[in-house]
């Protein structure tokens, strides 16, 4: 009988085997946002094409690839810039999944590459007495003759924070924003640039902010 009792305790009990997987592969898709901005800004037009592949639990290779065009309106001059640009770099999903679940918080990083023209497209030059103790402005006539460099380059590094929600199967929803610092941006002669494609508008400081919304699609490779 004590036998008995003792292989009765001694018997392991059944473990759960049940192991949950989760898919690996490139996962592409749109920014949403840039196709609806140019739907309702004539002033606007871009596309742009996101992607990442996972390289381990917590690690993702992104990039975005893109094309934007846009005019900027300012006090006394229109200018425009049109061009493509590539960003790449790396996320880190923060986000701890439950089970066979595939959601992202991230933090990530970009180095970003545009290549542009830019146009003054009109100015106002300003009309002054030639005194400098009387700064007395007169108006002027509109200068409409537009003036385009082409060739220009733009670089800059980016700090990303976003997230990523699996609405359907291996289908995807996603949001970011981005901080942007410029480390180098080439200007038209005799005037500054003002927005460069995959930058968006640069500040005084040379800095910039962006965002998307994006729709993408997971093409599995492997299960892990």
């Amino acid at each position: 009988m004590l036998n008995a009792q003792n292989i009765g305790i001694n018997k392991e009990q059944p473990k759960d085997t049940v192991v949950y997987k989760t898919g690996y592969g490139l996962r592409l898709g749109v920014d949403l946002s840039k196709a609806s901005l140019s739907f309702f800004d004539k002033s606007y037009n871009g596309l742009e094409i996101v992607g990442d592949y996972r390289i381990s639990s917590r690690w993702y290779l992104a990039a975005e690839i893109g094309y934007e065009e846009e005019i900027t309106f300012e006090d006394f001059t229109t200018s425009s810039a049109k061009g493509n640009y590539i960003r790449v770099g790396a996320n880190y999903n923060t986000y701890n999944n439950w089970l066979d679940m595939n959601n992202e918080i991230y933090v990530g990083g970009r180095y970003g590459v545009a290549l542009f023209d830019h146009t003054l497209r009109s100015y106002n030059p300003n009309v002054t007495t030639g005194d400098v103790n009387v700064p007395i402005y007169f108006p002027s006539t509109p200068v409409n003759t537009p003036v385009t460099e082409t060739g220009l380059t733009a670089q800059w590094l980016e700090f990303v924070f976003g997230i990523k929600v699996e609405t359907f199967k291996n289908l995807f929803i996603g949001f970011s924003g981005s901080f942007k610092i410029a480390t180098a941006i080439e200007d038209q002669i005799g005037f500054k640039t003002l927005y460069a494609p995959g930058f968006n508008d640069i500040l005084n400081s040379s800095t910039g902010f962006g965002y998307n919304y994006t729709l993408t699609y997971l093409i599995p490779f492997v299960n892990k």
